[in-house]
């Protein structure tokens, strides 16, 4: 039996709909990660695929805003409850569905909720061949428009019934691809790799697929993972790539904007690709965050802080945003605040890195040395050997006059880098700090040559205060468009 929206035949479950009541509008949604019918047959990247599919498709409509796949992911659990997760959020309504997966069929049973009294606002049931997955979409997408009174227009409607390709299994390689990326580890990144690599392989003109590459090499490279010049370029390529195919996606154009700022040190044109991003899709909060980010290295504070404040209104749990507050406190000097919006953060997940090695950088700018040192630790152990945590170890050991600790610190690090990508730039930082300057300044050109990410905040960076007179440093500026 199949639903007349998403097939053509006879429906398994009346709809079930019910209108807002007056003053009650809503403007906000959630789509959570779809359950498992049966939870002893978990697919986990088909569970989390539809909602990214039906969260791509609904954010489309400009006058409702939809929380990011990265924000619901933690809702995976069997037994997480939607209207907590709905509130936590802070949306006026969730989507909550289930999902399963036989051979060649799907089933899917969907329910759209309003979170203020847990009312049920539109309720359907679906079952197609797998092949016809994104019709289900379709018609999902078309009945929250519908159920929530949005007025769509044409061109909306186009945009959340594009099919980016009509191979399904392109599609489902995709969906691995995307929930792997949403890992946000190392191991995470390249296992997405693999798998947007085959979507192309099987489809060569999904322009998702290529977007996503352009994602993972753009985390890949920012986090150090790899070199810059082996990640940042390539993701240049498989943006780029993904524009010819499809000018109109915002995820490539802020991709190639962060590229463009973070190795190719053009300023004007990435900030041209993160307006373009934001022009096209005002609700993807990543533009606004990356971009406010680009803003802070230009010492644009004020603009700065509107862009990471949007960015967390559309996705107010993000670690990664709730963090770059706190790092853009940091870089503008107010480092109480910085600590105090860091501290929130881990309240909100005690493990994250970022938030522990940016909150011993505010530390350590107040005098508190060994508490930074204990956030580089924590940092270091949620990402076992990363490079730039012990590197800030190593600088506050040094400005300690430990030298022996320092010592220790540049010893891992060349170790390491006979094994993984190292920025030189923090190396150069512990020879500076133990009065090293000429080695420090050797580093720092070496970073130059290497084009890593953190050159740009060489102005910004308060850890260079002890050489920034010297004129091999203010050359140094000069070279990279600092000055």
């Amino acid at each position: 039996m199949k639903c007349p929206a998403a097939c053509g035949g006879d429906s398994l479950l009346k709809s079930k709909e019910t209108k807002p009541p007056t003053g009650a509008t809503i403007k906000s949604i959630a789509v959570l990660p779809f359950k498992p019918m049966e939870t002893g047959n978990r697919d986990e990247s088909l569970e989390l695929g539809m909602a990214d599919a039906l969260i791509t498709r609904l954010s489309n409509v400009r006058r409702i805003a939809v929380r990011p796949t990265s924000s619901v992911r933690k809702y995976m659990g069997i037994e997480q409850d939607s209207l907590t997760a709905g509130r936590e959020l802070q949306v006026d309504s969730v989507l909550e569905g289930r999902i399963q997966k036989t051979n060649d069929k799907i089933r899917v049973t969907v329910q759209l909720v309003r979170v203020e009294d847990g009312m049920p606002i539109w309720g359907d049931k679906f079952e197609d061949d797998f092949t016809n997955v994104f019709k289900v979409q379709d018609s999902i997408s078309e009945r929250i428009a519908k159920s929530l009174m949005i007025t769509t227009s044409d061109y909306e409607k186009g945009l959340m019934t594009r099919h980016h390709t009509e191979n399904t299994e392109a599609y489902q390689q995709y969906l691995k691809g995307r929930y792997y990326w949403n890992q946000r580890n190392e191991a995470g990144l390249k296992k997405a790799v693999g798998y947007f690599e085959q979507a192309i392989n099987t489809d060569p003109t999904y322009a998702l697929a290529y977007s996503g590459l352009a994602d993972c090499y753009t985390t890949l490279g920012y986090l150090n993972y790899l070199a810059p010049v082996e990640s940042f370029p390539k993701a240049v390529d498989k943006a780029m790539t993904a524009l010819k195919i499809d000018p109109s996606l915002a995820e490539p154009h802020t991709s190639l904007a962060y590229a463009k700022f973070y190795y190719e040190w053009n300023w004007p044109e990435a900030e041209d690709e993160f307006k373009r991003a934001i022009e096209l899709d005002p609700n993807y909060p990543t533009a606004h965050h990356w971009y406010s980010v680009f803003l802070t290295a230009m010492g644009r504070f004020d603009e700065a802080r509107a862009e990471i404040s949007r960015a967390h209104e559309l996705d107010p749990l993000s670690l990664t945003i709730n963090t770059d507050i706190g790092f853009e406190l940091y870089y503008s000097g107010q480092y109480e605040a910085a600590i105090k919006q860091l501290q929130t953060t881990l309240e909100m997940n005690r493990d994250f890195p970022l938030a522990h090695l940016w909150l011993g950088r505010a530390y350590q700018q107040q005098g508190k040395y060994e508490a930074a040192i204990d956030e580089f630790k924590l940092a270091e152990r949620g990402l076992p050997q990363w490079p730039v945590a012990l590197a800030a170890a190593g600088h506050v050991y040094g400005i300690l006059g430990e030298r022996g600790e320092a010592k220790k610190v540049l010893n891992t690090l060349q170790d390491l880098s006979s094994k993984k990508y190292v920025t030189s730039y923090g190396v150069a930082l512990v020879y500076a700090a133990t009065g090293e300057n000429d080695k420090a300044f050797e580093f720092l050109n070496k970073a130059y040559r290497e084009r890593t990410n953190w050159v740009v905040w060489l102005k910004l960076d308060p850890r260079w205060d002890s050489v920034r007179s010297d004129t091999r440093f203010v050359d140094l500026l000069q070279r990279v468009g600092l000055s």
